[in-house]
């Protein structure tokens, strides 16, 4: 997503109970601890079922855009792009042509992304700043602010739901923008954090796990992930920076039932299906 030092974080292999490959990510101080066993294994959560994936269609996708965020709305892509300058833009899915784009300003390093209503909101890494675009031509319309880290960004019928890089979901008013709640995100009884872009699902919320190749389905009334997707293996070329140029970026087609992936400067973007659960 960025770059800067984080915590080890050898033990998150454990948390999923999958190989993770966390390429890049150096062990720069001693092992970690142990995670603490949540719940006695008597009692600990089944794990839940993890699915394959097979490729419908491959599209081209701007390899200099680092996603942050993706969404699929009235038969175009949004997408919100990182590091300097930042952006938000409208992009046609057949081809990859970049439409219309905004550029943040040269402060701010965009985050996630998600259209509610006639507006587009987006966020930034750090500072709480949140920017409010029409969704027609991405005229400016307002801002707003949060606290802490911005990470990803969806809704479902009555919330805006935000991530920041640590183990739980964040509920914002639709209308206010402000923080009306939030729930704890647990992979069989143990915290997950690294939650990244985000998408709303037929009543899930769907993630990706930063610098994995992973996304988990979340159930949003008690956080617990109920679903884990593997996406190994998706984009076989080698990208320029495999430490950052990671899988990021879920868009879903309601009306078709099409579900979209790519990655950070990836120069594809796929359409998916399940397989599994297994």
């Amino acid at each position: 997503m960025r770059r800067r030092a984080f915590h080890p974080v050898a033990a998150l292999a454990g948390l999923i109970g999958l190989a993770f490959a966390l390429a890049g990510v150096a062990q720069t101080s001693a092992p970690a601890a142990p995670v603490a066993q949540a719940v006695a294994p008597a009692t600990q959560p089944a794990r839940p079922p993890r699915y394959g994936y097979e490729i419908v269609s491959t599209y081209p996708h701007d390899p200099a855009a680092f996603t942050q965020g993706l969404e699929f709305h009235g038969g175009i892509l949004l997408e919100s792009t990182g590091r300097h300058p930042s952006s938000v833009r409208r992009v046609r899915l057949e081809d990859g042509v970049v439409l219309q784009k905004r550029d943040l300003d040269m402060q701010f390093f965009g985050e996630g992304l998600t259209a509610v209503g006639d507006r587009i909101l987006t966020l930034t890494w750090q500072g709480g700043h949140g920017f409010v675009w029409d969704i027609d031509d991405l005229e400016p319309a307002g801002t707003f602010s949060y606290s802490g880290e911005g990470w990803g960004l969806t809704h479902d019928d009555t919330r805006v739901i935000l991530s920041d890089g640590s183990p739980s979901l964040r509920f914002l008013d639709p209308v206010t923008l402000q923080q009306t709640g939030s729930v704890p995100v647990t992979y069989m009884g143990r915290p997950l954090e690294r939650l990244n872009e985000l998408e709303f699902i037929e009543g899930e919320v769907w993630a990706n796990v930063w610098q994995t190749s992973f996304i988990v389905r979340i159930d949003p009334a008690t956080g617990v992930v109920i679903g884990v997707i593997d996406l190994t293996g998706i984009l076989p070329d080698p990208v320029a920076n495999p430490n950052d140029d990671v899988l990021n970026g879920i868009a879903w087609d309601a009306e078709n039932r099409r579900l979209f992936v790519t990655g950070k400067n990836w120069p594809k973007l796929f359409e998916i299906r399940l397989t599994g659960p297994r």
